[in-house]
């Protein structure tokens, strides 16, 4: 089980140490973001906090964001990543500017592929909050390796949120340091281009595929 933390009005964070989730709460239904691990028992914490029916979207389709999925039963997803889900789940596929909205939060859809070519981000302008799932960090590491990911579109995708940057003050991240501010939308995007660029240094990880490269600000495993 892990950490339940009540945020802000109707929305929680469930944190297990390794991968956070966020629990928004409304009159007649919730809405929760990822279902982290396996034995992360995000199931399990939701019915501590509602007994609402409960809808999910997914940030991406990495592991550590579908493994609860199996207790819901369906989700919502962007389209590219649904090979990445286990069989025997109800798939619904989330398109930009697809809108999410309750207990008085309205989730924007901006498609950032990069991390997985189906990450998404959910922003609430009004609130000016961002979920950027994985896609935005404070350090790191940002994985990016393996055939599912494309440092090429998300170069793009960053430069997309850099866009709405001056529309953000709070960026709520799945992994390390939260909230943080949207300067680490730019800071991730300078690194990105220096990876690109082959002006960071790497050092081959010693259990994963791939190098990890340390930028000014973001590290990296390409």
């Amino acid at each position: 089980m892990g950490d339940i933390i009540n945020f802000s009005e109707n929305f929680y964070i469930l944190e297990d140490g390794r991968v956070r989730q966020f629990l928004i709460c409304g009159e007649k239904e919730a809405l929760l973001i990822d279902t982290g691990f396996p034995d992360s028992h995000v199931p399990e914490d939701v019915r501590k906090i509602t007994d609402l029916p409960v809808k999910v979207i997914l940030t991406h389709g990495d592991m550590d964001h579908t493994g609860g999925l199996k207790d819901f039963g369906e989700c919502w997803l962007n389209q590219r990543d649904w090979h990445l889900i286990p069989e025997g789940i109800k798939l619904h596929d989330i398109r930009e500017g697809d809108v999410f909205s309750c207990g008085g939060y309205r989730l924007e859809a901006l498609e950032i592929p990069g991390h997985t070519f189906g990450s998404i981000a959910f922003a609430d302008r009004e609130k000016k909050l961002l979920l950027p799932g994985d896609s935005v960090q404070k350090g790191g590491p940002i994985f990016m390796f393996g055939d599912h990911r494309s440092l090429d579109l998300y170069l793009e995708s960053q430069e997309k949120l850099l866009g709405i940057m001056e529309q953000v003050e709070s960026v709520l991240p799945c992994h390390h340091e939260y909230p943080i501010g949207p300067e680490y939308i730019e800071r991730n995007l300078l690194d990105a281009r220096a990876l690109k660029k082959g002006e960071l240094a790497g050092e081959k990880h010693p259990v994963l595929p791939c190098c990890s490269y340390k930028g000014k600000w973001t590290e990296f495993y390409y």
